[in-house]
């Protein structure tokens, strides 16, 4: 190892991912999987796009916010798999620190768009099924536009703070991070130096977005069911209940990784290294993935376009 990565330094050039630390010797195996399912997440997120930009009966809410989560899910993926594969396939670990504070940035900013989002996919169904003569004239494209602008500029003002603050730390120690991605914990476990500013600030963001998301979501959920379960009969029900079937499918496969990523990596004290490392990898991959197939599956004009 190069003296470089265990000096005294305050700003590191580069820093060195390693990967999944223990499974260096299966890089190669581990790697394949992940390349198909970034394959299949392009794929998918591009054909749903390119469907919605096609289909003219398609040009509604509900498919311009699916469109926005298949523009973040293709940025997230993107920002961190092609350096993924380039450590696996060609052992390209080094990355320079400013683009190591990108990534960070890319990262955070875009799974806090993705969950913005889903509260106003949420509030598309609440508004179709509790108000549906209203719906045209709540949600117009003016309407969507600026919800779409106000969870960007969220996304991207709360996400701002994250690489200011771990560029004021002085990295003492090592620049070796024991990962595949710059992810926030990740490197500012490495200053030698007081970050309990980073780390609250991450539990302030966390609860402030996410949580209040989670919140949002659940508060629709609840009046959505309310009104179906009012619905006359059993048929109605079910019918109504379908049209909901996607959203909630997409809902899980956006929080369901990401909340148990995180019970393991602060519960988890006898988890090894590249099991967490792994599970974070997923926790980044399965929304970019399920999304496509979920929304292809069970959107009936998608579908049909998509067999046309």
């Amino acid at each position: 190892m190069s003296d470089s990565n265990t000096t005294h330094f305050n700003n590191p050039s580069t820093f060195i991912l390693l990967g999944i630390p223990g499974l260096e010797a299966a890089h190669i195996w581990i790697s394949i999987p992940f390349c198909t399912m970034y394959i299949i997440a392009v794929l998918g997120n591009v054909t749903i796009l390119f469907i919605v930009k096609m289909e003219q009966s398609l040009h509604g809410p509900m498919y311009y916010f699916l469109c926005m989560l298949a523009v973040s899910d293709l940025l997230m993926s993107t920002s961190t798999l092609p350096k993924m594969l380039n450590i696996f396939w060609f052992n390209t670990r080094e990355i320079s620190f400013n683009a190591c504070l990108t990534q960070m940035y890319v990262l955070l900013c875009f799974s806090a768009m993705e969950s913005g989002i889903l509260v106003a996919m949420a509030f598309d169904r609440y508004v179709a099924i509790c108000h549906p003569l209203r719906h045209s004239s709540i949600l117009t494209n003016s309407v969507v536009a600026k919800i779409g602008l106000a969870v960007l500029l969220r996304s991207v003002i709360f996400a701002l703070p994250y690489p200011f603050l771990a560029m004021r730390w002085p990295y003492c120690r090592t620049n070796i991070i024991p990962h595949t991605y710059c992810g926030h914990i990740a490197v500012v476990k490495l200053a030698c130096a007081d970050i309990r500013i980073s780390s609250y600030y991450g539990l302030f963001d966390l609860f402030s977005e996410i949580g209040m998301d989670v919140f949002f979501i659940a508060v629709s959920y609840t009046l959505i069911l309310r009104a179906i379960l009012r619905l006359p009969t059993k048929d109605a029900r079910l019918k109504t209940f379908g049209t909901c079937i996607s959203h909630l499918c997409a809902i899980l496969a956006f929080y369901m990784p990401g909340f148990f990523s995180s019970l393991t990596h602060r519960f988890g004290h006898n988890v090894p290294l590249h099991f967490l490392v792994l599970i974070a990898n997923v926790e980044l991959l399965v929304p970019p993935l399920l999304h496509p197939i979920i929304y292809g599956v069970k959107t009936k004009q998608i579908r049909g376009r998509l067999l046309r």
